[in-house]
């Protein structure tokens, strides 16, 4: 069963063991705010994860290249890689580029991006908004603010995204991700919450998302039964929390939160603390593979969710994915969950909407660590002995960015419903 970014723990606790630099101060927005979205309400959007943990040597994090290679701090090339799609990068500047080890078919050298330049986070909200999608959920593992290095680069990563958002008119709110967290270790969140809203005034901007009047902040990480040190008592501690603190709260749970089994713990507690929420949103990558599977998963699962959360007025955020595979981060067989030219996809899209969804969550924007980033990602990767990638079968680059915008169209009732893709809408899109 695949849990969320499990293989990325080890990484975290590691970089969290090191001080690196002083963390940057936070400071309230004043730049430049274009209406876009109604950032209101989560009612009628399209949501994108925004991962941000890309670095490289010599963007100045002193990190290394984390996420992009296995061990951060040796050259990242063939035999030291996690990610199996290679980002489309014909459109980033000099400046927004580092050299790696791979080399094109060509034998040029093959280049990243580094999630910590400004450049680069304003061009993927720049994206969101050419492509129709409404917003990102910034991630920000509460594991790692243990380290002034690791809190440092989420920092500067959130405030370029809060500028992206304004500049481009698109929404965005902070994800707390508790994956990998001790005992008691909840309270980090809590006083980072605190300096988000005091010194960066992150609430007060136009930008950040709000829902039933109040700001949206994301919990992820309640219920999963794979041994996390945190409690529940201290999630129903951190949800009231955060309620106090006059936010709607949304949670990530497991798919089968309901019924208490395969990637949920059974404690009968789990419901009544998810009760207390405004927001419920199951996690669902790898837990179904075709759109068959993903059609089933809908009536057997989403459906009763939705049920649930209507009795209580809760509201209901489905998570879709594109695709998976995680060969060169874990050895599993590459491609392991297919695209299928983005049927795979808009069948969610479409299950989810016939489930009775008036939001979505699009898992990730940019995880091209685990196969699953919509953005803009090359047919051209590295080449070279022992070299694998995944590639978009020769679709342009922008394709599951434009499917992502359809489905939000079609979420809204501004295009029919199709069991298929409308390609007469894909081709004409942007």
């Amino acid at each position: 069963m695949i849990l969320k970014y499990c293989c990325s723990f080890i990484l975290l606790v590691l970089l969290s063991l090191t001080s690196i630099q002083a963390v940057e101060p936070l400071s309230a927005y004043s730049g430049q705010t274009i209406k876009g979205v109604d950032t209101s309400t989560l009612t009628g959007k399209v949501m994108t994860g925004y991962q941000g943990w890309f670095t490289c040597e010599g963007d100045g994090m002193d990190m290394g290249w984390t996420h992009w290679a296995k061990n951060r701090t040796k050259p990242f090339g063939p035999g030291n890689v996690t990610v199996d799609l290679w980002p489309d990068v014909s459109e980033y500047s000099d400046d927004e580029l580092y050299e790696t080890g791979f080399r094109l078919k060509d034998g040029s050298p093959a280049k990243v991006f580094s999630s910590s330049n400004k450049k680069t986070v304003l061009k993927h909200f720049a994206w969101m908004r050419d492509y129709g999608i409404d917003g990102a959920f910034v991630q920000r593992f509460a594991n790692g603010l243990r380290s002034r290095g690791l809190t440092r680069q989420k920092n500067i990563v959130l405030s370029h995204a809060r500028e992206g958002a304004n500049l481009s008119g698109r929404a965005y709110a902070v994800m707390y991700d508790l994956s990998g967290l001790r005992k008691g270790g909840t309270d980090i969140v809590k006083e980072d919450w605190k300096r988000l809203r005091s010194k960066m005034e992150i609430t007060n901007d136009p930008a950040y998302l709000k829902h039933e009047g109040k700001p949206v902040v994301s919990i992820w990480g309640i219920g999963f039964d794979d041994k996390r040190a945190y409690t529940l008592d201290e999630c129903q501690a951190l949800i009231s929390f955060l309620k106090s603190d006059g936010c709607t709260v949304m949670v990530g749970v497991p798919s089968w939160w309901q019924s208490g089994i395969r990637d949920a713990i059974s404690d009968p507690r789990l419901q009544k603390i998810l009760a207390e929420a405004g927001i419920i949103s199951p996690w669902t990558v790898g837990r179904y593979q075709t759109p068959k599977q993903a059609a089933q998963h809908a009536k057997e699962v989403w459906e009763p969710d939705v049920e649930w959360c209507k009795i209580r007025e809760i509201d209901f955020l489905p998570v879709i994915y594109p695709g998976f595979s995680w060969h060169n981060l874990t050895g599993a067989p590459i491609d392991s969950i297919p695209r299928l030219k983005g049927e795979f996809l808009w069948s969610q899209f479409i299950a989810a909407k016939k489930a009775g969804a008036e939001m979505i969550y699009v898992a990730m924007f940019d995880e091209v660590d685990e196969g699953t980033a919509i953005f803009k990602c090359t047919n051209l990767p590295p080449v070279g002995k022992g070299v694998q990638f995944l590639d978009y079968k020769g679709l342009p680059s922008d394709y599951y960015l434009k499917i992502t915008g359809l489905g939000g169209q079609m979420l809204r009732n501004e295009i029919p419903q199709t069991p298929r893709i409308p390609m007469q809408l894909i081709e004409g899109a942007r």
